[in-house]
């Protein structure tokens, strides 16, 4: 042939990311086929490894399909093309295109795929009467169904996962087997002949029913009333009608959470509309593949149907709704409104424990924790390894996406994370900067804070940070911090070379780490760890201003800090408290969060206010005997730790106002006063920068504290002291950042859960000609603590070298 022209090209490709158990090799088998290619797939500990042989037209053709026209639920990280040698025996021909066997091996190079929502072409089935999946409650394909809760270890292979002990029929090993199938090795995959099975019982472990009869009966019961125990995907739920008053304050007497909103189901994005305001980010979001509990405006209810219950949501007008994201909602919506429950069924979806207890797993343990709060179980025979909660989201519009991550709105609208849990885990997030060379750098494990803990370990260039756990206050929850490090270790294939923890000695996960772990220990302060976890997702690499505002941690000081400016330079590795809040004391210590009149009266103390004028504080009719010893402790400062936090400011106005004399959970208060704001008002209290750098934030309790006096109304009072804060904020931020010759300024810490905060100061921020950065992966609260001490340590290793 003339020039030495080769009729055929040979490449191998090596992709990385989230390409097992999604039909990524049915993906590549299909356009390798259609191209009429030579070569092989195959899972390895390294990634997908392809070769194919081929016309240079049609291999090029390919490369361009693999990178372009990918799975749904397939997500690329890395993908190398490698152009080898075409040696004689090598034609389109030669053994066709075949998926081999997957490799074992150490040091995988994959990603877990998350748990998904049932796909279209499920749905289809399951509703087709001739199908022999009809209303089968757990039909699922590679596009869809369980993934991270039911595997225990990578490559992921049914052996591997609880589907293990599930021997697929003839019809099911058909599908299979055949690349061209949409349930090629889908490893969940099943049938009512060969796969799990579920069941109704009482309480008392009596059996009343099972397959679509039990769906049948449950429904009916919750129609009538009855609060029933449903296994789920990562765990159990506590369902009753969500229209029906006395079954949800019954739900909420024996789970012992009186007022914390609860989470709501309905059928589809119709019945939804009907109880809460849905824009186009709202809709993508609750019909997107991820299906968590979005918070959204509560509607009227549908017309001349019921309404929510009120008691789902005291505290906030919002509603955290989400749609049927497994064949078993679905299956037992359809017996819902068939029972009774109306065109526009609803039920209550929430955790099935105790408060401040993890998620019950498997049927055993649900049936001894729950039988005191659940009046049925419907139970179901295929194991949950991993519990995993609902992830809790707002969507915002992307006019609302300011100072987030370029890619964070990716594959759905820009969110407010409150709970990163199922749909989301075990996605990591990417914190190398594209001019790092950093893949060889051990691997870190951080073990995050006492309340709303994660776990994070790095792996190269990501960050894996768990699903939501808890808060580390009882030996339940413990176990599964413990049980989590385990696990993810284990699919990761890692072994961490130090555990970065909090510096509070007291949290349970800092004695593991320092006690336990057996790895060097490394502590971080509370609020740098929140600025380094905002910095690690925009891989950002220098220094930055950081506003750590939350409700409190133990500062480097020894006080409690919670409303901090801090300069952070991830290069140096250095940090320092620029500035603060005005510090207050905290009578009673933790119980001054509970009772948030003490802060109010703490800080008319500090004011110099000791007894009331014009009017009569709020909280003295419930709390008098009480308040009148609160001077001689903050005069003698018995009891009363030092604060500067932000969030004990926000209930400090709540209780001042008489919104919240107490709170039965974490930002009560807080949430109350953001619901309680008259947006028609403009007008914003000063909020100044003191002579020291200082926020004088105690000059703005004063300004809501005189305007009360007058009465003037908590809704007036409320948005003045939002939009005074957001002023002060940015003055403060700008007159730091021009000191200091900065720019950036990272916002982090859980008083960015506050809607008006977090979309107001990124935009008072870039006014004053700053740039913003604002978590867009990880909630701004405590659930990203543990992804800025790994992000930090990280940093550490690479210092040291």
């Amino acid at each position: 042939m003339p020039n030495g022209f080769l009729p055929y090209e040979k490449r191998r490709f090596v992709v990385t990311g989230q390409v097992q158990g999604v039909g990524f090799r049915p993906f590549v088998y299909r356009i390798a086929v259609e191209r009429g290619l030579a070569g092989f797939v195959k899972n390895t500990p390294e990634g997908v490894v392809i070769e194919i042989t081929g016309p240079a037209v049609d291999a090029a053709s390919f490369g361009h399909a693999l990178r372009t026209e990918i799975p749904p639920l397939a997500r690329i990280v890395s993908l190398d093309e490698e152009a080898q040698e075409v040696k004689p025996p090598d034609a389109p021909t030669e053994g066709g295109f075949q998926i081999l066997k997957s490799d074992q091996g150490e040091g995988h190079a994959v990603l877990i795929s998350p748990d998904t929502a049932t796909c279209a072409d499920c749905l289809a089935e399951m509703a087709d009467p001739n199908d022999r999946r009809y209303l089968y409650p757990f039909t699922n394909c590679t596009n869809c169904g369980p993934r991270y809760t039911i595997t225990r270890s990578i490559p992921y292979d049914r052996a591997t996962t609880s589907m293990a002990c599930f021997p697929l029929c003839e019809e099911c090993a058909a599908e299979y087997e055949n690349p061209l199938d949409r349930r090629f090795h889908a490893q969940p995959n099943a049938c009512p002949v060969c796969g799990p099975r579920v069941w109704l019982q009482e309480a008392d472990g009596m059996p009343v029913c099972q397959g679509q009869d039990a769906l049948r009966e449950v429904a009916r019961r919750l129609a009538a009333g009855t609060i029933a125990a449903i296994k789920g995907l990562g765990g159990f739920h506590l369902a009753c009608d969500a229209t029906n008053e006395s079954a949800v304050q019954l739900l909420r007497e024996r789970k012992h959470r009186p007022h914390k909103p609860l989470a709501v189901m309905v059928p589809d994005i119709e019945a939804a509309a009907a109880y809460v305001f849905i824009d186009e980010s709202a809709a993508r979001l609750l019909t997107g593949p991820v299906r968590p509990i979005a918070l959204l405006p509560r509607a009227s209810g549908p017309a001349g149907g019921k309404a929510l219950a009120a008691s789902i949501a005291t505290d906030t007008d919002l509603v955290g709704v989400m749609l049927p994201y497994t064949p078993l909602h679905h299956v037992l919506f359809r017996y819902l409104r068939e029972a009774g429950g109306g065109s526009h069924p609803a039920l209550v979806m929430t955790s099935g424990n105790l408060s401040d207890e993890p998620i019950a797993l498997g049927n055993r343990e649900a049936l001894s924790r729950l039988a005191d709060i659940a009046d049925c179980f419907l139970l179901h025979d295929r194991d949950i390894l991993i519990r995993t909660d609902d992830s809790v989201v707002m969507p915002l519009t992307p006019d609302d996406a300011l100072g987030m991550p370029k890619d964070a709105a990716e594959p759905g609208p820009p969110l407010i994370y409150f709970r990163r849990a199922r749909g989301y885990t075990p996605s990591p997030v990417d914190i190398q900067n594209l001019d790092d060379r950093t893949d060889g750098v051990p691997t870190v494990l951080g073990v995050g804070p006492e309340l709303k803990n994660t776990i994070c370990l790095t792996k190269g260039s990501q960050a894996f940070l768990s699903q939501h756990i808890g808060d580390l206050e009882n030996l339940e929850t413990m176990g599964f911090f413990r049980e989590i490090i385990t696990h993810l270790a284990a699919i990761l294939q890692v072994s961490p070379a130090i555990v970065v923890h909090d510096l509070h000695p007291n949290f349970l996960a800092t004695r593991w780490a320092v006690e336990e772990s057996g790895l060097p220990a490394h502590g971080l302060q509370h609020h740098v760890a929140h600025i380094h976890a905002v910095l690690a997702e925009h891989r950002f690499r220098g220094a930055a201003l950081g506003l750590a505002l939350d409700g409190t941690g133990l500062g480097e000081d020894g006080t409690l800090w919670g409303g901090e400016a801090l300069f952070v330079d991830t290069e140096a590795l250095t940090h320092e408290r620029v500035a603060h809040f005005s510090p207050i004391l905290l009578p009673g210590g933790d119980a001054a969060v509970k009772e948030p009149w003490r802060i109010a009266q703490s800080m008319l103390h500090a004011l110099g206010i000791t007894e009331p004028g014009n009017r009569p504080w709020p909280w003295l009719d419930t709390f008098g005997p009480m308040s009148r010893m609160l001077p001689q402790m903050l005069d003698k400062k018995i009891n009363a730790p030092i604060t500067t936090s932000c969030g004990r400011l926000f209930d400090g106005v709540a209780a001042m106002l008489g919104l919240a004399n107490t709170a039965s959970y974490e930002g009560q208060a807080a949430i109350r006063l953001e619901g309680a704001q008259d947006m028609a008002e403009t007008v914003a209290y000063p909020c100044a920068v003191s002579g020291d750098g200082n926020l004088d934030t105690l000059a703005l309790f004063a300004e809501a504290h005189q305007d009360w006096e007058a009465g003037v109304s908590a809704g007036v009072i409320s948005r003045r002291f939002h939009l005074g804060l957001i002023r002060g904020l940015a003055d403060w931020a700008a007159h730091h950042t021009g000191r200091l010759g900065l720019e950036h300024v990272a916002l982090s810490g859980g008083v960015f859960q506050n809607r008006t905060l977090a979309l107001a100061l990124p935009k008072a921020l870039a006014d004053r000609g700053l740039i913003p950065l604002v978590h867009g992966f990880v909630p701004p609260n405590d659930g990203c603590i543990a992804l800025g001490q790994a992000a930090w340590g990280r940093l550490l290793l690479v210092k040291n070298g």
